[in-house]
């Protein structure tokens, strides 16, 4: 497993906005989205490609397009929908499914709900979207999901992660699974809630609200 941290003034420009408490649900969504692009960047680096010949306005040249079977995006409901934006703004032919999944706030456990995966995910390249990477229970449960259906290679983009969940993944995939985590920041460690700390609260209700 590989975990990258990315390294830029901007990516850590627009995660302290995003930690404040103070930063609204609309400013949290637009610079989420921002983020988001930027660290897709980084988690873009290794993309399937293959050579292509085409003609520019000035001689025939060969470039590169994105190989089949085409990479797929899937954001992790309800918090990783916040992130689908800012992904496929640089993945726009990718194609993106959607698997829904739970944590219960007493064993922090993952619970899945809801999927809208192709059965055969064989040969795929996969990146999931899940804001926070706090205990692993859930990112885990997501990535074996993946596996499971055939996937050979899966990217985790999230916007901060817990040496806790880093650890778990570690211990469940091995050093040597075609496993990434892309992430803004390592942050201290979690909380007795299973939250990030510092953090930056609770993902989902930021981007979207308290639903009561």
């Amino acid at each position: 497993m590989r975990l990258h941290v990315a390294d830029h003034p901007l990516v850590a420009h627009k995660l302290t906005a995003l930690r404040d408490k103070s930063t609204d649900s609309p400013t949290f969504r637009r610079l989420a989205d921002e983020l988001v692009t930027l660290l897709a960047y980084e988690a873009t680096r290794d993309v399937r490609v293959e050579p292509v010949d085409i003609v520019t306005p000035v001689c025939p040249t060969t470039g590169v397009r994105l190989s089949a079977p085409k990479p797929i995006v899937v954001p992790i409901l309800r918090a990783g929908l916040g992130m689908l934006d800012g992904m496929v703004r640089l993945l726009p032919t990718a194609e993106v499914g959607f698997l829904g999944m739970l944590r219960d706030e007493h064993t922090l456990q993952a619970m899945t709900y809801a999927t809208r995966l192709p059965e055969d995910l064989s040969g795929r390249q996969c990146f999931v979207l899940d804001p926070m990477l706090a205990t692993g229970g859930t990112l885990a449960a997501a990535i074996q999901f993946l596996f499971d259906r055939g996937a050979d290679d899966v990217t985790a983009i999230c916007l901060l992660a817990a040496p806790e969940g880093v650890d778990l993944l570690k211990s469940k995939f091995g050093q040597d699974a075609p496993v990434s985590v892309v992430t803004a920041s390592l942050d201290e460690r979690l909380n007795e809630h299973g939250y990030i700390v510092p953090g930056l609260g609770d993902a989902g209700d930021r981007l979207y609200g308290v639903v009561s």
